[in-house]
């Protein structure tokens, strides 16, 4: 008897699986790269994006968004969901010959979402380290990973260099799986990764639900595109700009013929796609962040209020705009939690946030750690010895309130170049590390209230003491020169 009770409750959870496991929403995640706060259509940008408009439009667009200033640290709090000072990147980004990467230890989205049935593949840009083979895409919770694992590359060529001292490191980047490929050269990289995306949705196992991570090269310098997406662009009058708005046209129509794939699959309907940016726009090479002050690798709004938008048919409210404070470490538990996976073996910093986007309930996150970067220069006197040291460069948001210190970087506010006369530049002292701004009221951070509300300053500053007490020492090793491409045939791989 005690055998058939034990064969009808594994036959019955078999079926509670089957309908759970035919609930389990595909998920799209796609990463532009240093995409400006100003070059989305929907923020009034000159520049043309249709699919990305009318996607963002009929789902729920994210107005309060926040990412990081650089690129490796927002891939790694997308992936593992925790803070950069949890995982020792807290300084720059990972350099091509460091020998550095998030650790094994955090699993990423992948690792939990594989835990949990799907298909995961990750077609694009890694960032995340690749000096040993185990911290390749393909042993981070990937079944396919086609990309390249650098910072930034040749959009044709697929190459890329890394000064070290005096020598220059160059070779191909471009992996498929564990093993490089030098067959693409030639093929513009933002086609050639939809390509590869659009074959993983026609030959997917329907079975299964499908994890797709889909981290564009766009639209990063080198500014680089095919001369039919700056035909619409030809009244641009700054280069720069031009080229970039053509990457971005190209850009959007990518997500457009991916989604059309998702859609001929008959994937779509059961699929939550969700876009970001890793940082704000690097205003000299093409990006705008207007009205944002300060732009990628500052601390300023410009250089971490992101786009973000989420489009699904799963959505109980669409063609809204929400204002909650989100951040990208939430995606992590936000979905796992909808994959009906299990956040037991992680320490996430980020908070479950689909109701909040799904449902209209009020966010779960009061505050927010930009960073906390003590290798980052000093500027500046301490502004009590009993406090936080305000020499060091953090940011730090509680509720509407914005706190930085140290160097938060140029804070100047750069208008696009046809109206570049209504810019202003950062006439801040050389020597002030505190600055205090209501992010509701005054989101271009033009009034500085840091002398005005002490009170709060001091109690931001208490904050930022204790998440520095949970800290882990930084890892930014020195470059190791056996990173040279040139002893693997030239190209870049793991070296150790």
């Amino acid at each position: 008897m005690q055998n058939l009770f034990l064969i009808l409750g594994v036959f019955f959870l078999l079926i509670i699986q089957c309908i759970y496991g035919s609930q389990q929403p595909n998920i799209l995640l796609v990463v532009a790269d240093d995409y400006g706060f100003n070059d989305i259509g929907y923020h009034g940008s000159e520049i043309l994006t249709p699919t990305l408009d009318k996607l963002a439009g009929e789902g729920v667009k994210l107005e309060n968004y926040y990412v990081q200033p650089i690129c490796s640290p927002t891939r790694s709090q997308l992936l593992s969901g925790r803070y950069q000072i949890h995982t020792g990147l807290q300084h720059a980004i990972i350099w091509p010959c460091q020998p550095n990467a998030l650790p094994l230890e955090d699993l990423t989205l992948a690792d939990k979402l594989r835990q949990t049935g799907y298909a995961t593949h990750a077609v694009g840009k890694w960032h995340l380290g690749f000096y040993k083979e185990e911290y390749l895409p393909i042993n981070r919770g990937f079944d396919s990973y086609f990309g390249y694992l650098t910072g930034s590359e040749d959009y044709f060529n697929h190459d890329t260099c890394n000064f070290l001292t005096k020598d220059k490191y160059c070779g191909i980047d471009m992996t498929k799986g564990r093993s490089p490929d030098i067959t693409e050269t030639g093929k513009y990289s933002t086609h050639l990764f939809t390509e590869r995306a659009i074959d993983i949705v026609k030959n997917h196992n329907k079975s299964k639900p499908l994890f797709l991570y889909m981290p564009y090269q766009a639209v990063h310098e080198p500014l680089e595109v095919p001369a039919k997406y700056m035909k619409p662009y030809e009244f641009i009058k700054d280069g720069n700009r031009r080229t970039y708005a053509g990457m971005v046209s190209c850009m959007d129509e990518g997500v457009k013929n991916l989604t059309n794939a998702f859609q001929e699959a008959g994937l779509w309907d059961n699929t939550i796609l969700i876009f970001t940016t890793d940082n704000g726009g690097l205003v000299y090479s093409g990006g705008n962040n207007w009205p944002l002050r300060g732009w990628k690798a500052t601390l300023w709004e410009g250089g971490v209020h992101g786009i973000g938008f989420v489009h699904s048919q799963l959505l109980k409210q669409k063609g809204v705009v929400n204002k909650d404070l989100i951040h990208v470490s939430d995606w992590f538990p936000t979905i796992i939690n909808l994959a009906g996976g299990s956040l037991n073996d992680t320490k996430p910093d980020g908070f479950d946030q689909w109701k909040t986007i799904s449902e209209g309930e009020i966010g779960k996150r009061t505050e927010l750690l930009h960073n906390i970067d003590p290798m980052y220069y000093h500027r500046g006197s301490r502004v009590s010895p009993n406090k936080f040291d305000t020499r060091i460069r953090t940011a730090f948001r509680l509720g509407d309130w914005k706190l930085m210190t140290g160097d938060p970087g140029n804070g100047s506010w750069i208008a696009p170049p046809e109206i570049r006369k209504e810019s202003r530049l950062d006439s801040s002292p050389k020597d002030k590390n505190v600055w205090l701004f209501n992010i509701l009221k005054d989101p271009n951070e033009n009034h500085d209230l840091s002398e005005e509300y002490p009170d709060i300053v001091d109690k931001m500053l208490d904050r930022l003491s204790y998440y520095s007490q949970t800290a882990v020492p930084v890892r930014f090793p020195e470059a190791d020169p056996n990173c040279n491409p040139a002893l693997r045939g030239g190209v870049w791989g793991p070296w150790e």
